[in-house]
């Protein structure tokens, strides 16, 4: 395992927390408030990549001032209020305008007769760094059309190559190229996607901003999974984690720098280990699940190794190890206990109650799923991980459809898939999907093949959309299921265009 050499103990400038945009929030969790934002910015016809950790950021100072796009939905959001109110500084005292004014005009643009953009210290310090991921990120940075404007690295914002909200680049590469092709346009711009020359090149050690490009990272191979589905994706993104583990071995400038490299390597191990997991990949995912262990274990990081053994559980079940799965679910809520998230320790719940179906005992996995319930019911909170955006009420029935299923209860499995379906966020397309694959495989089994077929058709018609190996897996045996029930209405249509897809 790689280890981050710390050859600085100057700290980070300290940012000063943003107290009034933390009383606007409230009650409402960082991932809440940030779901308000978007919608606000739909509203106005902006768009902007809103999500808890740049809530977070705001609040803790890190973003001083937001661009233009951001401005004007938090001022949509609160009308009557100016930036002042709502805890910002001013732009000018962020931009570095004023201090441009006051160097006179004979500045570093100017002398060049205007036609280089403003070069802010912090762009500055990475164009100086010779790794190909700070290059990168450097040439990403500065906005073509607000070139005298400084924008906070990796703030994102409607012109920004980091923006995946709603992204027709995206879009387009997926219906033209697939998923390798969606992975590339993604993962490109962060730097992260290095080649074979550049990889053998000696990196600099790293610093703020490989830290950031290696959280982004993480987030997008998130969001395209969560819309489009693994198959694709994962040959793509073992690219950016063995840049990650290449500067985690060069060193970082800083511990707090060190320490964000580890718990972002970690992450990006257990998301490209969930890309192999769901294309199908079992002993790939395991490989990548346990490096991410070991990273957590070697720096103390909890919440990273509750994460690790959360997968690893997942993925035991799936590849058939339910004691295993058990063992992991314990253990990851053994990790979590002290983070303080009752959503976290109720998945993990679910994960150990998937084991203990696996394992056909049914006390176990009621037991397990009263303890999920009852922990969800606790609501959200400042201490839920990021990457467990995606656990919401329709997460819950499905996980609680999949024990069902298991335990061979298809009417109850039936009744969860179908909730978690009508349930989910249209946002999360493969989910959406996966539920329907559940429900249509569930009432196969139950004896209704028709309604099992009109379920079939619906995930037949998203899969122009996902890519997954583990849906496609999920059909074929609802295939299998529905084969002696040719003649009810729909499965002939649903067994014919599902044998076209797969030739």
């Amino acid at each position: 395992m790689a280890s981050s050499t710390v050859t600085s103990s100057q700290p980070e400038r300290p940012a000063r927390p943003n107290l009034a945009f933390r009383q606007l929030r409230g009650r409402r969790s960082p991932a809440e408030f940030a779901a308000l934002v978007r919608r606000a910015a739909r509203e106005i016809g902006e768009r902007v990549s809103c999500d808890a950790r740049y809530i977070g950021r705001v609040e803790a100072g890190e973003i001083r001032c937001p661009n233009y796009a951001y401005e004007r939905v938090f001022l949509h959001m609160f009308p009557g209020r100016t930036l002042s109110d709502l805890g910002f500084a001013s732009r000018s005292s962020v931009r570095g305008r004023a201090a441009r004014t006051a160097a006179g005009p004979a500045g570093p643009a100017e002398s060049r007769g205007g036609s280089e953009p403003y070069e802010s210290r912090e762009t500055r310090e990475m164009r100086e760094t010779h790794h190909p991921l700070v290059l990168q990120a450097a040439r990403n940075s500065q906005d073509p059309q607000d070139s005298q404007e400084q924008y906070e690295l990796y703030e994102p914002h409607e012109k920004h190559p980091l923006n995946h909200e709603e992204s027709d680049v995206l879009r387009r590469a997926f219906m033209t190229g697939g998923g390798a092709t969606v992975a590339a346009a993604a993962l490109a711009p962060l730097g992260l996607t290095t080649g074979a020359a550049a990889a053998e090149r000696p990196p600099r050690r790293a610093g703020t901003p490989e830290a950031a490009a290696l959280e982004e990272a993480v987030r997008r191979i998130r969001l395209l999974d969560d819309r489009h589905g693994a198959d694709g994706l994962y040959r793509r993104a073992a690219a950016p984690l063995r840049a990650a583990y290449a500067l985690l071995d060069a060193g970082a400038t800083r511990q707090t720098t060190a320490d964000r490299l580890h718990a972002g390597a970690g992450e990006l191990a257990i998301s490209v280990g969930w890309l192999a997991h769901d294309s199908g990949r079992f002993d790939d995912a395991r490989s990548h699940y346990a490096e991410a262990l070991a990273t957590a274990r070697m720096t103390g990081d909890a919440a990273l190794e509750a994460h690790a053994f959360c997968n690893t559980a997942f993925l035991a079940r799936d590849a058939g190890r339910p004691r295993e799965a058990v063992r992991a679910a314990q253990a990851a809520q053994r990790a979590a206990q002290p983070l303080g998230s009752a959503r976290l320790l109720s998945l993990l719940a679910l994960r150990e109650a998937g084991g203990w179906a696996g394992l056909a005992d049914r006390t176990g996995c009621e037991q397990a799923l009263a303890r999920a319930q009852a922990l969800f019911e606790r609501g959200r909170s400042d201490a839920d991980p990021e990457w467990m955006s995606f656990y919401g009420e329709a997460e819950l029935e499905g996980l609680e459809a999949q024990c069902w299923s298991t335990l061979g209860d298809w009417r109850r499995a039936s009744r969860h898939a179908r909730r978690a379906a009508r349930l989910q966020d249209p946002h999360f397309t493969r989910n959406i999907a996966l539920y329907t694959a559940e429900l249509a495989d569930d009432l196969a089994r139950e004896g209704r093949p028709d309604e099992a077929a009109e379920a079939g058709l619906r995930v037949l018609a998203l899969l122009d959309q996902v890519q997954s190996s583990r849906i496609q897996t999920m059909l074929a045996g609802t295939a299998r299921v529905l084969l002696p029930h040719r003649r009810a209405s729909g499965v002939a249509e649903f067994l014919d265009r599902q044998r076209a897809r797969r030739a």
